[in-house]
């Protein structure tokens, strides 16, 4: 990277690999667009995407910082917890992605049930197999997008009103790992643990815990936290002696989350988390660089 460029750092993003809409190399364009030089992409329960974007990325000038979004429950509520730096060829990982996907598969087939009983059949096995193929990761908005297509409803916003979201008559709980065993796989896979948008869980009383469990950071800055929100969490990262990051959890221009660029994490919390990733005592963190260097686990 130009040392004279200005950081403009998002690590938190989605592609189509998981609930994104864009493939990772549509990704890397639209993020060298909006300026940005450090990227993370981070899809629910899976590392498809990283790879594919590699080469791209180095192409282009930009920091590609392997990552990913786990999702682990509490009590029947998915706290979801990112990870950067990971071994992307992690065997250990793979395993335990391969397990939490499958989980996503029984919760779209129970939900798949439910809307067929509420009149609005879907082939769901048809958009499992379009997935498993490829180990990208399945979720609610796959199954909105069907809703969609169908034409039981106009909108993802409607499907979730209507059908998919918490409490409403499709919904299916998830079944998972607890945030402690997420944060022990992705320190296993050499990787930096962070707590999602903690602002939208509401669940502080969980960090103290999962400190000793090996988190690392926490989102403070996430296109879903007031301002006050961002003062609370960089509060509590210093109380606890974390690191904080943040991005704009973009999904798709105009969709959930911010644009890319929307929100960004300082140069002096990204310097700290990288400090902390050197300091663990594995390997040095995982990149690509803008050089185009190729590193061990991101081969493209």
């Amino acid at each position: 990277m130009d040392p004279a460029r200005p950081s403009m750092i998002d690590l938190h993003t989605h592609t189509d690999a998981s609930d994104g809409r864009c493939s990772p190399a549509e990704l890397v364009r639209r993020a060298v667009r909006a300026g940005i030089t450090t990227l993370a992409i981070t899809d629910h329960d899976t590392v498809a995407g990283v790879p594919d974007a590699a080469s791209d990325a180095a192409r282009a000038g930009l920091t590609l910082v392997p990552g990913i979004e786990i999702t682990s429950v509490v009590e029947g509520a998915d706290v979801h917890v990112l990870g950067y730096f990971v071994d992307v060829e992690s065997r250990a990982l793979a395993e335990f992605l391969a397990a939490q996907r499958a989980d996503r598969v029984r919760r779209l087939r129970a939900m798949g049930g439910r809307l067929a009983a509420l009149g609005c059949p879907l082939d769901i096995e048809a958009l499992v197999a379009s997935r498993r193929r490829s180990g990208h990761s399945l979720g609610r908005p796959l199954v909105a997008d069907a809703l969609i297509e169908a034409g039981y409803v106009d909108s993802v916003a409607e499907a979730f009103d209507r059908f998919l979201g918490e409490g409403r008559p499709a919904y299916e709980p998830r079944c998972g790992a607890t945030p402690v065993e997420v944060i022990g796989r992705i320190v296993d896979a050499g990787g930096v643990a962070s707590l999602a948008h903690p602002g939208t869980l509401n669940r502080d009383d969980l960090i103290p815990a999962l400190v000793g469990a090996g988190l690392a950071a926490i989102e403070v800055y996430h296109s879903d936290h007031l301002p006050e929100q961002v003062e609370r969490y960089r509060h509590l990262a210093a109380e606890h002696g974390l690191a904080a990051t943040g991005g704009s959890d973009y999904h798709a221009d105009g969709e959930y989350g911010a644009d890319l660029g929307g929100v960004l994490l300082p140069a002096g919390d990204y310097a700290d988390l990288v400090g902390r990733a050197r300091r663990s005592g594995r390997a040095a963190p995982r990149t690509v660089e803008g050089s185009g260097r190729a590193v061990p686990g991101l081969d493209a």
